[in-house]
């Protein structure tokens, strides 16, 4: 199975990015054909300086190898170092139906959250299109916020197939419904452009700093509370063991649930689960010309797919005379 899918290098990555994607991809390692990349042009769609951009495309890289990712046994590259994914865009935004990306909810959605509209952040999905279909993507791990792209890709390889003859897989999604119900510190959903996220690589004092600030209910310690609408219950499920959930969920229902203590137990677990990924994060830092080598050998393996991928296309379409 061809597995596909990519991170955007716009700020620090959160639990939410981990338990919604990055933890899912590498668990693909061992048993499928993983496509794992760092989506730098997606960024440019809000990220303008370009130090930090530049920087978070190295850090980003650091992340997923510190978390486990080999590169050995997946494709890992940078999305612009491969020319080809920018050929396909073009060629798949001319039949991508204007009324088809004016339905996606996302550009409204960024929009409305203060994003700068522009031509990029409109055309977003064309762009992940061709991501996913230039490498004969079958299945692509996403949130229910990405399935509505994923749906413009599968449109688009029926359209190009039907138009030129089968030419792309289609691809088929993979919810997440982990990611889908991963809040922030403000109870929405845990966002780099909502600044609600809590960072994996944070520490010390800001990262209790982060921790101490979701935000909980006024309700006395001593008074029953609904596990199932509050924030800080939903992250404690991802870290902590399941006997300590169910003594935690009897705390909400017949009282005694002190958010303040339980904020301190989450700070534990946070630092239990990402201590020894930091100090990896640390190293591989330490090495930048490392970290560049490793995307760059990713990104011949990945040129190399897409190379044969853009060739039926362009003859497809007549590009080849």
């Amino acid at each position: 199975m061809k597995i596909l899918s990519g991170i955007q290098p716009s700020g620090q990555l959160h639990i939410g990015n981990y338990f919604g994607m990055m933890q899912t991809m590498i668990s693909h390692m061992e048993s499928d054909e993983l496509y794992v990349f760092i989506v730098d042009l997606h960024a440019l769609t809000s990220v303008h300086d370009s130090a930090k951009l530049a920087t978070g495309t190295l850090e980003a890289a650091a992340d997923f190898l510190a978390l486990g990712l080999d590169p050995d046994k997946c494709i890992f590259w940078v999305q612009s170092d491969v020319p080809e994914v920018c050929e396909l865009t073009w060629i798949l935004s001319t039949l991508a139906p204007m009324g088809l990306i004016e339905r996606c909810h996302s550009y409204k959605d960024k929009v409305a959250k203060g994003v700068t509209a522009s031509h990029g952040l409109f055309s977003y999905p064309v762009l992940m299109a061709a991501d996913i279909l230039l490498y004969q993507a079958e299945q692509v791990p996403v949130g229910k916020d990405q399935k509505q792209h994923l749906e413009v890709a599968r449109d688009l390889a029926i359209k190009f197939n039907n138009h030129y003859g089968e030419t792309f897989v289609v691809p088929e999604p993979a919810i997440s419904e982990t990611m889908a119900t991963v809040p922030g510190i403000d109870g929405q959903k845990m966002s780099k452009s909502y600044g609600n996220t809590i960072p994996i690589f944070l520490e010390g004092k800001q990262l209790k700093k982060r921790v101490m600030a979701i935000e909980t209910d006024a309700t006395p310690v001593e008074e029953p509370k609904n596990p199932d609408s509050c924030n800080l219950y939903k992250i404690m499920q991802l870290f902590a063991a399941p006997a300590r959930m169910q003594e935690i969920h009897d705390l909400y229902v017949n009282g005694g649930a002190a958010y303040g203590y339980l904020k301190l137990e989450l700070l534990d677990l946070l630092n239990d689960k990402f201590g020894e990924a930091r100090k990896k994060k640390q190293q591989y830092l330490c090495d930048p010309a490392m970290l560049r080598a490793i995307l760059a050998k990713g990104a011949e393996k990945a040129r190399e797919k897409a190379i044969v991928t853009l060739d039926v296309v362009r003859d497809r379409v007549g590009l080849k005379y």
